[in-house]
């Protein structure tokens, strides 16, 4: 499985250094510089950042970047003509290959990309004296980003040709009749790419996994796990291993952990879940402060290290939530059973437990496995009935039960009381710099067939926000418990950086359009202004688009051994602790906070970066496929509204179109300019809008506007709309 490029060790790592040495070197382009002069530029002299600027001097120099032209001193390559980078392949198949250290990305043309993929690391040449500044041809391609490919197989008499349907992929692949496992014309097949002979138009490849037939729903969800490299059953014997083992509860296990079975608990989660992984305990002590646990399942205890089970979910690294299915990282046997924290049931869990006063200041912590019962399972809209209406009588409507029912006055007062300190929590947080992200979800209604029949939107109300607060709590706590050590502890840290300048900028352009403004001057300012535009364009016609829009300049979160913090969440130190079900980071956490409460020697601190970085990727892959099946799935609704008119916002400018986002529904679609004829319009970069020649008219960011579905293309998961007008001129 492919798997990105992994980060650099070191406690005290330069951020960018190639990028940073190249910098120098340029503006010095006839002075030779030695390490030593380059660390004072950079204003660093410990010894580990001077050995890093060494070896980075080295693997510059090796690959001509940079020229060594005494012992120790080191000059910019300014005749420097090959370079090495990630090639990014456009709609239009040409390609840009982005190279570390240099500035502006180098172009390529379509007939120069010589068998490079979209994300293979190649060698590229520049071209000099050329239009652009920097135009190039691939001459290498040194490593592949992935060689299997979803395409549809077109048989011949003695051989095949896959037609891959990625908008990225400019060639078909060719398959000898003895490699296509037998598969008929017309289905759609995983394919890999064996070869691709110096003489040969097309690579050449083998069918590896027969998925269906073009458009079925079942060949669909195959093809987006498969296509982002993602599993969805679990080998036999993963299956066979996880039934054999002992889920019962033991006196003798029991003896080895806090009891807490006697302390009142209970679960609050969506109404459909079926793995609850957290539970909340609750109890008022003497001194009038409150006990409150957050009990996670004990997922570590079953899931032994060395095992196929832990090397399978290793290798899963996350559950994948598509519309209509979970492909769990861990078998059913013990997501759903074993480790699922059902009401009236004891189970094993690994617990943080705090003394919280009536200003939801914490007081004192514990952390440690436990044994726990849950008292009670609540959905999240019983829980806010508790919290909106201050009592435990849940109608029927919204009962899972079913039925009416009253829940006892211990439990609502719980309710009531952890309510109150999360809003103070939430509050601290806000005030601390955090982002408040409360972006809508877009949900659908499907029948027995798992046909879309409806949309729906989720938004998160108190409840919601009471377990998150919660959770963050623990993610928060256990980190800085472990994370403050000395001496300093190997462990696995949920990383946010900084929002990029450029993006934020961006960002204050697109905003601009609808009437709102960012404070870009510091970091307090940004954060503030970043919070009024959310709250600001709630309920808004824009506000989908804002968020997305504001989510996307966010830095995006990875986990890793080296602490940089949580930007976003306004956290020094941030871990995760709370879904070891769902998340392999968190069943590293939980094995680590136990090797050191009991005393042990750091972890190797290389092995978990490893691991960190192949979670980091999975998890990449995993929310491409969850926005593959979402895209699928408005696809497919919209696919039964053909002509029907709606009222959308534009969402996007592009030169070839505008994209259209419907506002009942959040489906988004593209109007391409070449159907646009009441002029011929042009793209102007500068107003974010298309512009009429003749009629001088213009269709701008954030404009409502009318259109109907052209065309629901259910295999390249994209809509295409006409433009019927604007607004104003529709309802005239």
């Amino acid at each position: 499985m492919a798997k990105g490029k992994k980060k650099k060790k070191g406690q005290k790592k330069i951020e960018n250094l190639s990028k940073k040495i190249l910098s120098i070197l340029r503006k010095q382009p006839t002075e030779a510089l030695n390490y030593k002069q380059i660390a004072s530029k950079l204003q660093v002299d410990d010894a580990n950042s001077r050995n890093q600027i060494i070896r980075k001097l080295a693997h510059l120099a090796g690959k001509k970047q940079i020229l060594e032209t005494d012992r120790g001193k080191f000059q910019i390559n300014a005749r420097r003509d090959y370079h090495e980078g990630y090639l990014d392949i456009t709609s239009k198949k040409d390609g840009y290959v982005i190279v570390d250290g240099l500035d502006d990305d180098i172009f390529i043309p379509h007939k120069n990309l010589n068998k490079a993929f979209d994300g293979d690391f190649v060698q590229v040449y520049v071209y000099k004296r050329r239009r652009r500044n920097n135009e190039g041809e691939i001459t290498k391609v040194i490593e592949r980003k992935k060689t299997t490919f979803v395409g549809v197989l077109q048989m011949q008499k003695n051989f095949g040709f896959v037609e891959v349907k990625s908008g990225k992929m400019y060639t078909d692949i060719f398959v000898p009749k003895n490699k296509t496992m037998k598969a008929e014309d017309n289905t759609v097949v995983l394919v890999e790419v064996e070869d691709w002979p110096d003489d040969a138009d097309s690579p050449f490849g083998k069918v590896i996994e027969i998925l269906g037939k073009p458009g079925e729903h079942e060949t669909v969800m195959q093809s987006i796990l498969v296509e982002n490299g993602l599993p969805h059953d679990f080998p036999k014997e993963v299956e066979e291993f996880a039934d054999q083992i002992d889920t019962s509860i033991q006196e003798g296990e029991i003896k080895k952990r806090r009891d807490m079975r006697e302390t009142l608990t209970f679960t609050i989660d969506p109404k459909d879940a079926k793995d609850f992984d957290d539970a909340l305990s609750f109890k008022i002590l003497e001194n009038g402060n409150y006990e409150v646990g957050i009990h996670i399942a004990d997922i570590s205890h079953y899931l032994q290290p060395g095992t196929i089970l832990d090397e399978e979910a290793y290798e899963r690294a996350t559950s994948i939530y598509l519309v209509d299915r979970v492909v769990p990282m861990l078998p059913e046997v013990l997501s759903n059973n074993a480790c699922s924290l059902r009401p009236h049931e004891e189970k094993y869990t690994f617990s943080a437990v705090f003394e919280i006063n009536k200003k939801a200041e914490v007081v004192n912590q514990w952390f440690g496995r436990t044994v726990t019962y849950s008292d009670a399972r609540f959905a999240y809209e019983e829980a806010q009935h508790i919290i909106e209406t201050k009592t435990g009588d849940i109608p029927s409507d919204i009962s899972i039960t079913d039925k009416m029912y009253s829940t006892s006055p211990a439990i609502v007062e719980a309710v009531l009381t952890l309510d109150s300190l999360a809003k103070k929590m939430r509050a601290k947080r806000m005030s601390s710099g955090a982002i408040s992200f409360d972006k809508v979800e877009v949900k659908f209604n499907l029948n027995e067939e798992n046909e879309p029949v409806g949309v729906y939107f989720k938004t998160s109300k108190d409840a919601n926000k009471l377990i998150e607060e919660f959770m963050l709590l623990a993610n928060k706590k256990v980190s800085e418990f472990i994370g403050k050590k000395q001496p300093k502890k190997t462990f696995v840290y949920r990383c946010h950086d900084e929002p990029n300048d450029e993006k934020l900028a961006s960002l204050q352009n697109i905003v601009s359009q609808f009437g709102h403004s960012l404070n870009l001057k510091d970091k307090k300012g940004i954060n503030t202004s970043l919070n009024r535009l959310l709250k600001d364009v709630q309920g808004q016609k824009e506000q989908n688009l804002v968020d997305t829009l504001t989510i996307r300049t966010m830095s995006k979160a990875y986990y890793s051994t080296n602490n940089i913090g949580h930007y976003g969440l306004a956290f020094d130190y941030y871990s995760h602790f709370t879904s070891p079900i769902r998340r392999y980071p968190d069943v590293m956490v939980h094995r680590l906070l136990q090797t050191y409460l009991d005393g042990q020697e750091s972890a190797s601190q290389e092995e978990y970066e490893d691991k960190s970085a192949h979670c980091s990727d999975m998890e990449n892959f995993a929310t491409s496929a969850e926005r593959d099946s979402i895209k699928y799935m408005q696809v497919k609704f919209m696919k039964d509204h053909e002509n029907e008119q709606f009222l959308g916002i534009i969402s996007g400018v592009t030169e070839w179109g505008i994209y259209i986002e419907i506002e009942q529904n959040k489906c988004e679609g593209m109007v391409r300019l070449r159907d646009i004829k009441e002029d011929h319009f042009d793209f102007d970069q500068e107003q974010y809008a298309i512009v009429g020649r003749n009629t001088l008219k213009t269709y701008q960011l954030g404009d409502e506007v009318y259109v109907t579905v052209k065309k629901a293309d259910l295999e390249k998961r994209h809509l295409d709309f006409n433009l019927i007008g604007s607004k104003t001129e529709v309802e005239m």
